[in-house]
């Protein structure tokens, strides 16, 4: 059983890989579903610090790098956490978003992260308590939660039916250079020591 554990820090970044591409795709498509930018933009940057983290948990294992395994586990948990509360509350405020899936797939989010914020104060609390075992529990059940609330994404991409990225210059950047240059120049002269030769 151990040497199953190995394949960890490869399924962690593997599964980091896929959640920046989920978390990117879920930014165009709030996006094209008309949510403000900046509300929008704090989703998507929660969701790119919760695949970071879990990068970070599978390549800095607690016993070589305590320090930066917890920051990794933090950013993987908690923002991960609040990744999905954003989503919901997002869903929540604005009645006009479309809803796919069945009519149970929002309360199921609701009771999937109000879950997930109980078993993380526990974790906190038995973690402090110094039940590291229990809180390890926790801490699991956490991110079997956070696996199970990335793949109900999957209902709320059921309706796309491609995906296309264009890239676009800013408002600051010109197709244009500022002043025209010749990409066709003469070669520079050759130093004085290449010339005696």
């Amino acid at each position: 059983m151990w040497g199953y554990l190995a394949l960890l820090p490869a399924f962690l970044a593997l599964w980091a890989a896929t959640s920046i591409w989920t978390v990117i795709l879920r930014y165009h498509q709030f996006r094209d579903w008309g949510v403000g930018k900046w509300f929008n933009q704090l989703i998507l940057w929660s969701g790119l610090l919760c695949a970071f983290g879990t990068s970070v948990v599978g390549n800095f294992q607690q016993k070589n790098q305590l320090a930066t395994h917890l920051t990794g586990a933090f950013l993987a948990l908690f923002v991960g956490h609040v990744y999905f509360w954003l989503q919901l509350f997002l869903s929540w405020r604005m009645k006009s978003l479309p809803q796919p899936g069945a009519p149970w797939i929002g309360p199921l989010r609701l009771l999937l992260c109000s879950l997930c914020t109980v078993l993380l104060v526990t974790m906190v609390i038995l973690h402090t308590s110094l039940q590291r075992s229990a809180a390890a529990v926790c801490e699991w059940a956490v991110a079997m939660l956070l696996f199970l609330l990335f793949g109900l994404l999957a209902v709320d991409f059921s309706g796309l039916e491609g995906c296309t990225l264009c890239l676009r210059p800013g408002p600051s950047l010109s197709l244009q250079p500022a002043s025209p240059v010749s990409l066709q120049t003469s070669p520079p002269p050759l130093p004085p020591l290449a010339q005696a030769l």
